[in-house]
This record gives C-alpha cells, sequence and structure tokens, in this order.
C-alpha cells in the first residue's frame, strides 16, 4: 500500500518504541543527530553489514578485507585536500541565529523568519581532537570524514602481503565523523555514522569497464535486501557536480517519504588519491603490472555505501499499516529476529515443549520466546518488529508432535512435523 502521511514520525515512534534506534543520551536530553541502536537495531545494523561483507569479500575472489585506524596522520588529510577543501558554505540569520548552508536554500532571506542571512564562509566538517597532554597546534589530529583514505595509504601494504594482482579490490566498514552543519531526517544525516566502502584497482584502460560492472553489481544488491526496485534509481552527476578528483560518479538513491537521496556513491576517482600520498610521502603507490611489463598508477573505481542510511532505507521500504496491525515486512536476509516461538497457553506441557524448540532453534537461527499475553497480541508484536516467522505449540502439538508455522506477511498458516521445523526454517531462510 501506499505510505501514508507521517510515515516518518510513525517510524521514529516504532523504532524506540521496538527497541531498534533511541535517542543518544536521552536521559540528558538528547545530543542533536547522535543516535543508539537498541536490541533489534543491532541486529539489522550486523545483518545488513554482514550481507555486504560477504558480498564483497566472501562471494568473491578479488577482494581484500581492512579495519584502518580512526586516528591517522594529519598529513593524510592536508594530502587529501580535506583540510582545505572539506566545507560547506554556511550562512546564519542575523535575526533569529538559525544556520543553513547556502546550497540547502533558494532564498536570500532566513527560510524560518524571513530576517537577513549573512554572507556565505567557509565551514569545514572534520572533528578536530589532540594527540597527547598539550592541546597546541602541533598535536592537532582528526577524526576520520571517511574511510577510504585508510585503504589508500595501505594499498601497498595489502598488495604485498596478499600477493594481490590488479584488478582487486580492498573493502572495509568502519565509523566517520562529520561535524554537519544541517544533520537531520532521523538517522540520514548525522555526525557520527558507519561506511561501507570499497576501492577498487584497475588499469587506466579498464576504468570505464569496471565502473559499469560495479554500478550494476551495487544496485542489484539493494534489490537483494528487499528494496523495492521502484523506488531506486541512479543519478548520474553532470561535469558541473563532480568532484574535482573524479572522472565519473554515479549515486544510487532511495525514494524516501522526504524525497529521492543518496544511498551510495560509485565514483571513478582516476589515480588522484595515490598519486597525491605518493608525491607528499615520497613513498611509491604505483604498481608493477608482471603482465605488461610496465609500472602504473592504478585508477580506482570506489563504492561507497552509508550503512545508517541503508538501515533507514531498509526500515522506510517495509513499513506497512493495516487495519488492524503495523507490520515491517522486512526481507528475512535482514531480519533481526527470524522466527518467534509460542506456547498457546502456558498449561498442559506446553511452554516446555516450545521451550524445548527455542533452545534447538536457537543455536543457528535467531529466535525470540514470549508467553506473554494472548496469541494474537502476540503475533501483532511480532509483525511489528519484522519477524518473518512464528511457531506455536497448541494441543495438536501435544498429541501428533506437529507445530503451526504462521507467517507474517500473509498471516497463512501450515502444520509441520517438530523434528523437521529446524529444516524448513532453514529452507525458507536461505541457510546453509
Amino acid at each position: 500500500m501506499k505510505k501514508s502521511d507521517g510515515t516518518m514520525d510513525k517510524l521514529v515512534s516504532l523504532c524506540k518504541r521496538r527497541g531498534y534506534i533511541f535517542q543518544s543520551s536521552e536521559i540528558y536530553g538528547g545530543i542533536n543527530s547522535c543516535y543508539d541502536y537498541g536490541p533489534l537495531g543491532v541486529e539489522l545494523k550486523r545483518n545488513i553489514k554482514d550481507l555486504w561483507w560477504n558480498a564483497m569479500t566472501r562471494d568473491r575472489d578479488d577482494i581484500e578485507g581492512l579495519d584502518t585506524s580512526i586516528l591517522m596522520h594529519p598529513k593524510v588529510w592536508h594530502t587529501s585536500g580535506h583540510v582545505e577543501g572539506f566545507t560547506d558554505p554556511l550562512v546564519d540569520c542575523k535575526k533569529c541565529k538559525s544556520r543553513y548552508r547556502s546550497d540547502d536554500i533558494d532564498t536570500e532571506a532566513c527560510p524560518k523568519c524571513g530576517g537577513e542571512l549573512t554572507e556565505a564562509r567557509k565551514f569545514n566538517l572534520m572533528f578536530k581532537t589532540f594527540m597527547g597532554p598539550v592541546e597546541e597546534d602541533a598535536s592537532i589530529v582528526y577524526l576520520r570524514p571517511e574511510t577510504a583514505q585508510g585503504i589508500y595509504v595501505n594499498f601497498v601494504n595489502v598488495v604485498n602481503t596478499a600477493r594481490r594482482k590488479i584488478p582487486f579490490g580492498i573493502a572495509q566498514i568502519g565509523k566517520a565523523f562529520r561535524n554537519e552543519i544541517t544533520p537531520g531526517n532521523f538517522i540520514f544525516r548525522t555526525r557520527e555514522f558507519e561506511q561501507m566502502e570499497m576501492q577498487y584497482f584497475v588499469h587506466p584502460s579498464e576504468d570505464e569497464k569496471w565502473m559499469e560492472h560495479w554500478k550494476e553489481e551495487r544496485f542489484k544488491w539493494y534489490e537483494k535486501i528487499g528494496l523495492n526496485k521502484n523506488k531506486l534509481r541512479f543519478h548520474e552527476h553532470s561535469k558541473d557536480e563532480l568532484a574535482h578528483y573524479a572522472k565519473a560518479a554515479v549515486d544510487i538513491e532511495y525514494e524516501f517519504p522526504f524525497g529521492w537521496q543518496e544511498l551510495e556513491g560509485v565514483h571513478n576517482r582516476t589515480d588522484f588519491d595515490l598519486s597525491r600520498h605518493q608525491a607528499e610521502s615520497n613513498k611509491k603507490m604505483s604498481y608493477f603490472d608482471e603482465s605488461l611489463g610496465s609500472r602504473y598508477i592504478p585508477y580506482i573505481i570506489e563504492t561507497s555505501a552509508g550503512c545508517d542510511r541503508t538501515i533507514l532505507s531498509v526500515l522506510t521500504d517495509a513499513y506497512d499499516e493495516e487495519e488492524e496491525r503495523v507490520v515491517m515486512r522486512l526481507n528475512p536476509s535482514v531480519a533481526p529476529i527470524k522466527v518467534a516461538v509460542f506456547p498457546l497457553v502456558n498449561k498442559d506441557g506446553m511452554p516446555e515443549k516450545a521451550r524445548k524448540i527455542y533452545d534447538d532453534l536457537r543455536k543457528n537461527i535467531k529466535t525470540f520466546y514470549d508467553t506473554g499475553g494472548a496469541i494474537g497480541r502476540r503475533y501483532r508484536r511480532q509483525d511489528e518488529i519484522g519477524t518473518p516467522f512464528a511457531i506455536t505449540v497448541d494441543s495438536d502439538t501435544m498429541e501428533d508432535d506437529t507445530v503451526t508455522l504462521r507467517y507474517r506477511d500473509s498471516m497463512k498458516q501450515e502444520r509441520y512435523p517438530v523434528d523437521n521445523i529446524k529444516n524448513v526454517l532453514k529452507d525458507k531462510l536461505e541457510l546453509k
């Protein structure tokens, strides 16, 4: 069904009520644009990161993994251009003191009160801190605004230790930090976030081929995790939109309730990053290609996805309202809980039987056990958090050793023997 007005407000409420996402430091009034993932949210996030990691490093044989430090030598960020150029244009309202990115507003007066705006000035998005006991310019370090640079400075290390030949990639999942002027839309734009990035190193003559390959691969991944294909699209950057280092750039966008927004960028970064680091560090970043008998600096095709944005797209896409229930139609591969187990009533041996089934399933499948309230109410709770299957132990179970398997989306019910229910679920969940 078409999502109703106010979807975001309802989704934010559900996320708190059911333990997906909480406001950070809520007991002290919260801190703007920072969020904590609750018991369900952390499972959802882990599932999405695992699916990405598997798609990038385990289902392929041409990508290595890496986990680099959040704190890096400040020269990394000078060399990459972040210290000088990683800025947003900032304006303030002289009357109400509201603050905006000047490229986000199309008027000369404050959108909130109509007051006069200041001249735009550059605002660097990197968080600064100090390393060591003395707070002085010489001890300034930065919280990384992206994970990519950690991959670039380790390019030669990975080539040598993993004995990799081009083309190959390096993948990383990690935290990044940006002091955004106008964060908002729940977890879409936050100051602390998690990136899922892969840098693919190619011969300069093959950059366009690999750009097309990764553009299509990444689009298919979002379909695989359950997003509605009709709410996904490509946005190709015009020459005016391109970053100075990019030969080409394409965004994969999703249609949120607040409009089409970027989920992931696929960029042809040419040899810009490795060339800059080679020039500034005086360390070779080139690659000797034995098959060609020549040395060159590879071009890089980057896939840069926001984990938190992906989570928001998944939650938004799954949210649905029916007359008698709210249901999260999460793809089973990302659902935090895969199956719930209920005894119909708390007597006649049913709780003991249900508990035994639960204990057997939870070793391989994320399972929830619940005895509280009427069975219909328990079903509704699981529908609202997105659990795709529910098993009910009833009086027939005690006689013929079969259980009811209920499907979240259709609410259809089928009976299966207890000794086969794990295999049935593994098959439906596509687990090995």
